[in-house]
């Protein structure tokens, strides 16, 4: 019996030493897709960010005093901010994970606030406001896209990565799985808030 179970490692080893030139070479150019495609995403969440201040800026030039809100979204946007220092193309499934996970809490928050715009008619109607809003709508399709384009690579590489004789180099040579892009759970819903439950947050924490 301990013949037979040398004999099966030893053929493993050898079919895992036979295509592990060939299988490090496939390993390494699907790896490469998921990180440009990755880059793509963050381009989009890059530009996402740089429009919310002047979205923030509108809201608060309209009279929106919800603070609360505010402060969600420049925390949420600063952890996006430094979640995504370096280059796109070194990151880790682990840091690549802390930027979804970043950009889901920002999209949160912008939720909160477009959801408090529809008690400002005269900023609904507002031009300028409008564009803004528009852009910010492209943004969202821009990252929508990327994140397709994202997972299709991921799927992609997991599926090789985690094939037999494939999973004994990827072992071998450190080639981990790639997160998905998904939307948390819930994130299609339009969030609920009452502006005048939020003032009366707001009006406690002046009075402390």
């Amino acid at each position: 019996m301990k013949k037979k179970h040398f004999a099966l490692l030893a053929i493993i080893a050898l079919i895992a030493l036979a295509n592990s030139g060939c299988g490090y070479n496939t390993l390494v150019e699907k790896q490469q897709n998921v990180r440009a495609k990755w880059a793509n995403v963050e381009t989009a969440l890059q530009r996402r960010a740089d429009l919310i201040p002047n979205l923030v800026a509108a809201a608060q030039m309209a009279g929106i005093q919800e603070q609360e809100v505010f402060g969600q979204i420049a925390q949420a946007r600063s952890q996006l901010l430094n979640a995504t220092q370096g280059d796109p193309q070194s990151r880790t499934p682990e840091q690549r994970e802390q930027i979804i996970q970043a950009n889901q809490n920002l999209s949160s928050a912008l939720g909160r606030l477009l959801v408090l715009v529809e008690n400002y008619p005269t900023l609904r109607s507002n031009e300028s406001f409008l564009k803004l809003q528009d852009e910010i709508a492209g943004t969202e399709n821009r990252i929508a896209v990327a994140r397709q384009d994202y997972n299709a690579a991921v799927q992609d590489y997991n599926t090789t990565r985690n094939q037999f004789p494939m999973v004994l180099v990827a072992s071998l040579f450190g080639f981990k799985e790639e997160p998905y892009f998904r939307a948390e759970e819930g994130a299609r819903q339009t969030p609920r808030i009452d502006p005048n439950a939020l003032r009366r947050n707001n009006a406690n924490s002046n009075a402390r």
